[in-house]
């Protein structure tokens, strides 16, 4: 055994990404089921709220799509397609600009809390945004990929807005049907699919960039 060996930048921010990505989610899951279930919650509404996050839903896909690059198991083949990988890294990147321009002047987060919020919001996004870039191979993705690529985000704003007139809670304040009217959500998922069809666009525009052949210039 070299143990003096290079280590593979792939191989590592692939095991870096999972996990920190799973350590963050099973972190969050367990200090956020214990204040709801003390809170007066039961189990079934704690899991709903849990899981109406946007934030947690991405995690979830980024340590899908890690061991979908580790284990050759059929079931992960979705994780493996570029298109996907792609979408994520604008989704992750959407989450980490919209909690350090907005959520985090909204909420002072302390001790655990705290932690978690730092992994799944600036931690996890910048390993993914890494990993994609340098282990990934590029030249996949194509303009007409962008519908696709904005289709999940679209079917979650529809699962949270039904799922708060059923529960009337909302995982977000930009999302917030009660307080704020639906004409202004309806404004507020605008901008924000605009946003994300900005940094979607930004991604296949790298993807393309990044398959360029390199140059050498005599």
């Amino acid at each position: 055994m070299n143990l003096r060996a290079p280590v593979n930048p792939r191989t590592l921010l692939t095991w870096l990404g999972l996990l920190f990505g799973a350590a963050g989610l099973v972190l969050q899951f367990t200090i956020s089921m214990q204040a709801m279930l003390g809170s007066g919650r039961d189990v079934f509404g704690s899991l709903g709220a849990f899981f109406s996050y946007y934030t947690i839903l991405t995690n979830i896909i980024l340590v899908l799509i890690y061991l979908s690059e580790l284990l050759p198991a059929a079931g992960l083949a979705l994780f493996r397609h570029p298109v996907i990988r792609g979408m994520m890294a604008a989704n992750i990147a959407l989450v980490a600009l919209y909690v350090f321009f907005v959520l985090r002047f909204l909420t002072a987060l302390s001790d655990l809390f705290l932690l978690a919020d730092i992994i799944l919001h600036y931690l996890c996004p910048v390993l993914y945004l890494l990993w994609w870039l340098v282990a990934q191979k590029h030249g996949r993705l194509r303009w007409a990929n962008l519908p696709l690529m904005l289709a999940p985000t679209l079917v979650y704003f529809l699962y949270a807005m039904a799922r708060g007139a059923w529960v009337q809670e909302y995982p977000y304040p930009i999302l917030n049907a009660i307080k704020l009217g639906y004409p202004q959500v309806a404004l507020n998922a605008v901008y924000m699919t605009s946003g994300l069809a900005v940094l979607t666009l930004a991604v296949i525009a790298l993807d393309r960039l990044l398959a360029r052949p390199s140059r050498t210039f005599q």
